[in-house]
């Protein structure tokens, strides 16, 4: 058996220059999104999001991002659940988009302010019946004492609201926006000296600074 600990791949000698990248990272992650998307990457919009919690623990979870432009990164969540009170009590956040088959990954640092309540409601509207059923029968996070006690709350939801009607979205349900202060695009290159570039901003919403970073 192939110890998975053991093992070593060499990532290629595909590269990560700065001629090549856009002046704006938000540009160049686009353009990798794309590109990952046309190369079969799996859920190309999954993203690691990192937080702290109150008493300053960290947790991790992966979340899809919704929509990205010159305003941020958007993803949606119940705001009661541990994330989402990590983020009423510090409301900055990373998020990692591992695409391993590419041998590439982005790392997303900034701060967190919720989306509006009508950008909320156009995307709640857009969800299949069965995911918006699924957010009003479940308190995100909280313990339950089984799993047919979550499907009991969800058989009462259906009953309230039946394929066809509309499925009022919960209050505590909706979206965030994460201003981007730091981007880091990682390419994977032989020997482990691979390409890293950085690009940073400062709080005045100035131009865009890259960099690069040793491996």
């Amino acid at each position: 058996m192939t110890d998975p600990l053991a093992r070593h791949t060499d990532y290629g000698n595909e590269s990560l220059v700065e001629s090549d990248v856009a002046d704006d990272p938000i540009a160049q992650f686009a353009a990798w999104l794309e590109d990952a998307a046309a190369r079969g990457v799996y859920e190309p919009n999954a993203m690691v999001l990192g937080t702290v919690d109150a008493d300053g623990t960290p947790s991790s979870r992966t979340v899809l991002l919704r929509a990205v432009d010159a305003d941020g990164f958007v993803f949606y969540t119940d705001r009661s659940s541990r994330k989402g009170r990590a983020l009423a009590a510090h409301p900055v956040a990373t998020l990692l988009f591992p695409w391993y088959a590419l041998h590439r990954q982005v790392n997303v640092t900034g701060e967190v302010a919720f989306v509006d309540d009508a950008e909320s409601d156009a995307y709640w509207a857009s969800r299949p019946h069965g995911s918006r059923v699924a957010a009003t029968a479940s308190a995100q996070s909280q313990p339950i004492g089984s799993r047919g006690e979550l499907e009991a709350w969800v058989a009462e939801v259906e009953t309230a609201y039946p394929e066809g009607r509309e499925v009022p979205r919960p209050s505590r349900w909706g979206g965030y926006r994460l201003r981007p202060r730091r981007i880091e695009f990682w390419q994977g290159r032989t020997s482990r000296l691979h390409d890293r570039l950085v690009f940073t901003r400062a709080a005045d919403e100035g131009a865009w600074k890259v960099e690069r970073l040793q491996p």
